[in-house]
């Protein structure tokens, strides 16, 4: 029996009960309520827990279990719901590229979405961590399109005919405004990301000794106006100016004590998450 996502348990774990036609307005809406709602976070794979690519279980984290994901479980819940909803939607496969120059290669590791609404295309990604945008971004290019929180762009290289062909080298890319420089976020060149590819993506990801979702401590969570971002011991807050305050963590007791307070993620006391186990 093909999987139903619980929509109305979906809507409840991130407060929405607007409108649910599926209109552009509804969707920037929901992914706002999403990514304020979800964190993103790796405490699964770093408590040597599996990540499950399941539909129900990736339901029953999310959504049942007030838990959060990384960017395969995150998009594959939004996924469903949208789908739910009555949208057009295709998962797209992209390359990671924050703070990595474009000379480096990073892996095909990346899952996010590409929705059709009155023959136009929109970008979406609710798992890609402190740079989730809050809100759809159109496919076009080298346009800047403001967010509630940052502005965000798509450029191209190479040579593209639409977005229908492309040179063999040709790209894409996400790129975010920080501080007046633009910066890469990922990139891409709209193929489908088909549910084997994401199974050995996910896989790599979440069990290979030298990704970095092994190696360190990443939760974060979008606010009304700004981010909020835990990276091992250190817990950021950014302002919707780009204003930073930051504080380090002493204990392991300390950093239960925020990811109950500030993300909403409870765990036993005693909990350790030890990415120091797992230099990079």
């Amino acid at each position: 029996m093909p999987y139903t996502a619980d929509l109305e348990a979906y809507f409840s774990r991130i407060g929405d009960q607007g409108s649910r036609q599926p209109t552009l307005t509804t969707l920037n809406r929901l992914i706002a309520a999403h990514v304020r709602a979800i964190p993103f976070e790796n405490l699964s794979i770093l408590l040597g827990q599996p990540i499950s690519m399941e539909l129900d279980q990736i339901e029953a984290k999310l959504v049942h279990g007030g838990r959060g994901g990384y960017c395969f479980e995150q998009n594959t819940l939004f996924q469903q719901v949208l789908q739910g909803l009555g949208y057009s939607v295709l998962p797209i496969s992209a390359r990671v590229r924050l703070q990595r120059p474009r000379s480096f290669m990073p892996a095909r590791t990346h899952l996010f979405l590409r929705v059709e609404i009155d023959q136009q295309s929109w970008l979406v990604d609710v798992g890609v961590g402190a740079l989730s945008p809050t809100a759809a971004l159109r496919l076009e290019l080298d346009t800047p399109q403001p967010t509630p929180h940052e502005t965000r762009r798509i450029v191209s290289t190479g040579d593209w005919q639409g977005f229908g062909q492309r040179a063999p080298d040709a790209a894409l890319f996400h790129q975010v405004q920080l501080n007046g420089q633009w910066e890469d976020v990922c990139e891409f060149t709209l193929e489908p990301m088909h549910p084997i590819d994401r199974e050995l993506g996910n896989w790599f990801t979440s069990t290979h000794p030298d990704s970095h979702f092994r190696n360190r401590l990443v939760v974060a969570l979008a606010t009304e106006t700004g981010r909020k971002t835990l990276l091992n011991s250190e817990f950021k807050y950014r302002d919707a100016d780009g204003q930073a305050q930051s504080r380090q963590l002493e204990t392991d007791q300390e950093i239960l004590a925020l990811l109950a307070s500030e993300f909403g993620l409870e765990f036993p006391p005693g909990t350790r998450f030890d990415w120091q186990a797992n230099p990079a």
